[in-house]
């Protein structure tokens, strides 16, 4: 029987260990995370999770997020459900505040992929268990935690290191943009203006003390970054796809881009990539890309988030 269905009363019961955004965390528990899925990749890891149940609710597509959760689960010693919309009464009108409830008496812990942050908000501010963010349109915060881990396998700490973005300052560069504040490295934005980071964000950062350089040209923010990154111009969402195109074609990462990072840049792309687009085929097959690693990382900080917001460590 799950856990979940022999909380303490209402009352009593320590509120639940969400993981919805990176700036939600401070720096030890975003390192605690981190070290714990580096160890893991090296040594036999416990299975803390046997008898706990993790329910995977899609709103959108998923390959990466998906195939990393459950295995990570399992591997954990626990087990998955897996729903879309479609399979629930979600699909039909039931409300958020209600699924949240309901799930919250037969699984140990949430994870959502969905279009809307709101969504994401609701249903942990409803549910008993926690939540993991799996993706919104404004974060993506086990992406970004799985790219720093990659980072730091291959060139070391990222404190104090800079990381470059170039074209569209999506759901992922927002991540890398709170990411930046909380760990202490500078995180340099080349973006065009209608697709700019947002200004509370920047201001939040800001506010936080991060080193964050915006810019309009990708030469500029490249420049010395030990870390190269990007992602495609159309996600599931983009209705404006011929104006994106046109507003990001300068800003794809190709051979000429990469040389004007540092000598041991590496390349990263969260995946899908769309080659001749956002990336020269030659940069994501080449020498420099990490890309595999980073998918592969997926998995390992994935084990270490149900961890932790399951109280495992």
């Amino acid at each position: 029987m799950s856990s979940a269905l022999t909380k303490p009363a209402s009352g009593t019961a320590r509120p639940p260990r969400h993981f919805l955004d990176i700036k939600d965390h401070d720096a030890a528990t975003l390192r605690r995370i981190l070290d714990t899925a580096s160890a893991w990749t090296r040594a036999a890891h416990p299975r803390p999770l046997a008898g706990r149940t993790l329910a995977l609710i899609f709103g959108k597509p998923s390959t990466r997020t998906r195939v990393s959760f459950e295995v990570a689960m399992r591997q954990l010693g626990g087990d998955v459900i897996v729903l879309s919309g479609n399979d629930m009464q979600l699909g039909r009108g039931e409300s958020i505040a209600d699924t949240a409830r309901v799930m919250s008496r037969y699984v140990d812990a949430i994870m959502l992929r969905t279009d809307r942050v709101a969504k994401m908000e609701e249903m942990a501010a409803h549910a008993a268990v926690p939540v993991i963010n799996g993706l919104t349109e404004r974060s993506h915060p086990c992406q970004v935690l799985a790219d720093i881990m990659t980072f730091e396998q291959h060139l070391g700490p990222i404190a104090g290191q800079k990381i470059a973005w170039v074209g569209d300052a999506n759901n992922v560069a927002r991540s890398w943009i709170e990411a930046a504040a909380i760990l202490g490295f500078t995180m340099s934005l080349a973006t065009p203006s209608d697709y700019a980071p947002p200004r509370d964000l920047l201001a939040w950062a800001a506010k936080a003390g991060a080193k964050i350089e915006t810019t309009r040209d990708p030469a500029e923010a490249v420049a010395g970054a030990r870390c190269v990154l990007t992602d495609v111009w159309v996600s599931m969402a983009d209705e404006d796809a011929d104006r994106r195109r046109a507003a990001l074609s300068p800003y794809q990462v190709n051979t000429a881009l990469m040389q004007a990072a540092a000598a041991d840049a590496i390349f990263m792309h969260c995946l899908p990539a769309h080659r001749g687009e956002e990336v020269a085929a030659e940069v994501i097959d080449g020498p420099q890309s990490v890309v595999w690693d980073e998918a592969e990382n997926r998995l390992h900080v994935q084990k270490a988030i149900l961890a932790w917001v399951l109280r495992a460590i």
